[in-house]
Order: C-alpha cells, then structure tokens, then sequence
C-alpha cells in the first residue's frame, strides 16, 4: 500500500521537473509566424513583469528587442531605442488588431520563403534578417522601427481591443507632461521645445568645452612644477582636442533626450559622430607624437640599436594606422557595415595589386631597406647614380640631398637592388697626396722632409698612428715626386676636409723651414757648346776606375747608402742595426 501510494509522487515530479522552463529556450525567429508569437509573448510578460514588479518577466523585452531590425540604430542608443520602440509597437498593435498567430503564414503556399509579410491592415512588416550573423531570421523591418513612433501618436488614444494583451503598460514620460502645451507645437517639422533644447545643448556644450580647457590648463599648471616634461608635453598636445571630444559626448547624448527623429536625427546624429571620431582621433594622433619624441630621445641616451630610422618610420606607419583605424570606427558606429566594404576591397585587390604593382614594390623596397639597414639618414651615399646625404626614408621613395644642394627622390625599389657605397659607414677616410721637390733638393734635405711629414701625421688627432706611408715614390718628369698615404678618422665630411687643410698647412710650413722647393711643370733648354764656349775635352777615364767608382755603391762598400742616410726613419718599421751605415 505503502509503495502503491509513492508511485504517483514519484510521477508527480518527475512531470513537475519535465515542465521546468528550459533557461536557455532559444528564441524563434524562423518565420513571420514565430517572429510575431515571440515578441506578442515576451511584451506580454513584460507587462505582468511591470505590474508585479518581477525582473525575471521584465528582462522578457530582451526577447521582443532581439525581433527588431535595429541596424540602422547607433550602437549607443540602440538598447533604449530598441526597448521605447518595443513597447510603443506592442501599444500599437493591441490598440488595432487582436493577433490570431494561425492567420500568420510560415512559408508560401508553394514552400518557398516568405521575403515580406505586413500586418492586415498596418504597414507594420517582417521580412528576413539582413543582418550580418543573423541570416534566416525573421525580424520586424527597418521602416517598421523608424516609423513606430508616428504609428502609435496616430493611436494612442483608441482604446485596446477585447482580448489582446492591452499593450505594455505604457506611461507618459513625466518630462512630455510637464512641456507645456505652446512647447509642443511644431516649428518647421520640429517642436518649439526641441528648438530650445536644441540651442541650449549646443551652448551647454560649448562652455562645457571651455571648462574643459580652463581644467587642462590648471593640470597643466600642476604638472609643470613636476621634474619631468613630457607630461607637460601631453597635456599641451590634449590640450584643444579634448574639450572637443567632451562637448561632442555631450550634445550625442543630448539627442536622445531631445527626441529627435527620423531624418534631422540620422543627420545630427552623423554630423556629432564624425566630430567626435575626429577629435578622438586628433587626440590619439597628437599622443603618438609625443609618445615617438619619447622614444627618439630614449633610443639617444640608452644603448638600445634602434635608430632614427626605425622610430621614424614607426612614427609613419602608426599615423596611417590611426588614421585608417579611427575611420572604420568611425564608418561603423555610422552604420556601415565595415567588414563588408573590406570584403569588397579583398574582391578587387588583384586588380589594385596589378595596378600599383610599382608602389608595392617600392613599400617592399622601403621594408628591406629598413631591415638590411644599408644606409641611415643622414648617411652619405654613392649609388644608382646619385650621390649626396640621406634625408629621409619613406615608403615609397628615398630622399638624397645632392652636392649641388639639389633634391632627388630615389625609388626604394630600385635601391633595393642596387650597390650601395655607403661613405658615411666608413671608419677610415683615405688620404693619398703627392708632393713634388724640385730636382736640385739635396738627399739628406728629401730625408729630412721625409722625416718632418712623418712628423706631422704622428701628430695629428685624425690620422691611424698604425698605417700610413710617406715613400720617395718616383722621379717624375719634373720633379721628385713624394707619395703621402694615410688614413683620417673623423666623424663627417666637414671634418675631414679640415683635417686634410691642417696635415697640408703643415707640410708647407715644414718645405719652408727646409728651405726645400715644390716642382711644377717647367722644362729647360741646356746648351752644352756655342762659337763662343766650345765644350772642353773630357779628361780619359779608364775602364778600371770606372769599374771602381761603381763598385762604391755595392755591399759594404764606400759609397753604399741601402737604408738612407739616417735622418728618415720609415714610419712602419725601425731601420735594422746591422744595416745602418748612416753616417
């Protein structure tokens, strides 16, 4: 009996948790149908929610939101719109038909989809979802949205009708009932509150930006008693644009409490976004160039291999990318459907590819330039023939400032390929000079100026110590020549060349203390015998004194001078003991 007796409990739960509602009870859309039983019965627990006070029933309008196209709306005002408009539609619809879900359609008589369904008797229409990640739903249409504000002023005062739901437990916002009767009438197409609204928003605005700006400046008074600038600098590049930016979420969200509508809305509403993503935008952007300042002179001062080069073309790139990234934002909080338009670009991107195949091959060029590093701005460079001083890198062309203090923009792609001598990355500097004695300078007076010059590149602060020559090189047609060959380190070409005057001053100063003179080019004309002078006889020399006059210049012998006589000592060796025999 017992057990008899515990049956029909244990069934009794068991239905009991069965009929539980399932939380996460999808919502249909499908078709017409579905689409109109979802939102009456989610508006209808939104009602008893309202009456009763339950927010698990007044949470229900979600539900009737989600069966609202709802594209067009801004992001921003989209949930609020979505819930006025809710349950204005629900008022409308109860106050003109009672709902009989059999007589709504799901597909056509033939099976095919319905691609538009209205209200007997309303221009109030579903059709399927275009909304991107909602395809196959059916929502209540863009024009059924924007115009349910003026469908319910034209019903508001009928009555509901016998056995609909009685509407959404509308009431009249409190500020519609204290506008006074004058207010309300219309001033072209607009209501003379509105108008008022309109100009105090805009001048509310204003001054908030002007205490916008007095507040930046008192920071920035503040900041500046800091020790370090760049907040300073911050504060001053914010400084116009974000009063812009707090004047601009100011009259946005005036808008939706002014209750604009329909065209004059959509157009205030895009003139106040595109204002505000352009002042978001010019703050970003002013940021960025105090954040690259920072990293310019950080890079200066740290050991870190990041130089000019790459902070400048970083400071390039992240100024596009702002500029792109806030205008897609931009176009998308405007109700443009971003990734659409990128899609169609990706549609076309062979086409543009062929099209400016040069500019991708010169923003490849630039990319390689900036890894293989070949040259730096402010490099001199010899190459694809030019020749001068990097001014600048971009992403499409190299700038070099010519000798001749001309301009000349090079293709990166074709500096890419080329040689590149890079003069501003040598650590030496050659210096090859010749100088000519006349042929009547004494041997020992050649040494000696050998010795001096010798001298003097020891001396300077620019020559390597460790590698340089100064050599009897050559007898020249008209001079003796001598061969000086060194190697300068200086920083730029400007030192250089004052390294050389100096060397070169130097030798001169040292010709003049030897009494030694510099050869140009003469010729003389000798006359060994005239009439008058008839040349003298040769006293006869034997071959044997001859013989003996030659040996004299062989090892060990009286004349022999193999390693000078003494007063040069060759700069890259010292003269071997055993062969001196300077006297």
């Amino acid at each position: 009996m017992k057990t008899i007796f515990l049956i029909p409990f244990f069934l009794f739960s068991l239905n009991s948790n069965a009929f539980e509602e399932n939380p996460l009870k999808p919502v249909k859309l499908d078709n017409p149908r579905d689409t109109m039983r979802t939102f009456m019965e989610a508006m209808n627990e939104y009602r008893e929610g309202i009456k009763k006070s339950k927010d698990s029933k007044i949470s229900s309008i979600n539900d009737a939101i989600r069966t609202l196209d709802l594209s067009e709306i801004s992001s921003l005002l989209r949930e609020e719109t979505g819930k006025q408009t809710a349950i204005l539609l629900k008022e409308v619809i109860d106050r003109v038909i009672v709902i009989d879900y059999n007589k709504i359609p799901e597909t056509n008589p033939d099976g095919s989809a319905i691609q538009r369904w209205r209200l007997k008797g309303t221009e109030i229409t579903i059709v399927p979802s275009k909304i991107e990640g909602r395809e196959g739903e059916y929502v209540f249409s863009k024009d059924t949205v924007k115009h349910t504000p003026l469908y319910f002023s034209k019903v508001k005062d009928l009555p509901f009708k016998e056995g609909s739901g009685m509407g959404a437990a509308y009431s009249e916002p409190t500020f519609d009932r204290l506008v006074p009767s004058w207010a309300k009438e219309t001033f072209i197409a607009i209501a003379i509150w509105q108008w008022i609204g309109l100009g105090l928003s805009i001048l509310l605005g204003l001054i908030l930006r002007t205490l916008t700006a007095l507040a930046v400046d008192a920071l920035e008074a503040i900041t500046s008693k800091t020790a370090s600038d760049w907040d300073d600098k911050i504060i001053k590049a914010i400084d116009k644009p974000i009063g812009l930016v707090v004047a601009c979420g100011f009259w946005f969200f005036s808008l939706y409490f002014l209750k604009f509508e329909g065209f004059l809305l959509s157009t205030l509403t895009f003139v106040v976004q595109v204002t505000l993503s352009f002042a978001v935008i010019l703050v970003v952007y002013r940021i960025l160039d105090v954040a690259m300042e920072f990293l310019s002179e950080w890079t200066k001062r740290s050991d870190v291999s990041i130089d000019d080069q790459f902070v400048h073309l970083l400071h390039r790139s992240l100024r596009i990318f702002i500029w792109i990234f806030g205008i897609l934002v931009a176009l998308q909080n405007l109700g443009v459907n971003v990734m659409s338009v990128l899609a169609g670009l990706g549609l076309g991107g062979l086409a543009f590819a062929l099209a400016a195949k040069d500019t991708c091959a010169n923003f490849f060029g630039s990319i390689m330039i900036f890894l293989d590093r070949p040259f730096r701005i402010g490099d001199w460079i010899v190459g694809n023939g030019v020749e001068g001083t990097v001014e600048d890198i971009g992403f499409r062309s190299t700038r070099v400032r010519t000798f001749y203090n001309s301009l000349i923009s090079v293709p990166n792609a074709s500096l890419s390929t080329t040689n590149i001598d890079n003069m501003g990355q040598r650590e030496y500097r050659r210096m090859k000079v010749t100088f000519g004695l006349t042929y009547d300078t004494p041997p020992e007076k050649i040494e000696a100026f050998l010795e001096g010059v010798k001298g003097i590149i020891q001396a300077s602060p620019y020559t390597n110590k460790d590698n340089f020559h100064i050599v009897f090189n050559n007898m020249g047609s008209s001079s003796l020549d001598m061969l000086l060959y060194c190697f300068l380190k200086v920083p730029d070409w400007g030192i250089e060349l004052l390294a050389k005057q100096n060397i070169l001053l130097e030798v001169v100063t040292l010709a003049k203390k030897l009494e030694v003179s510099f050869a140009f080019p003469t010729q003389s004309l000798h006359l060994e015998s005239d009439p008058e002078h008839p040349l003298s006889p040769h006293d006869p020399v034997t071959n044997e004194e001859l013989k003996k006059l030659s040996q004299e210049f062989s090892p060990k012998g009286m004349s022999s001078k193999p390693y000078g006589k003494g007063v040069f000592t060759p700069p890259y060796k010292s003269i071997h003991s055993e062969g001196s025999n300077s006297e």
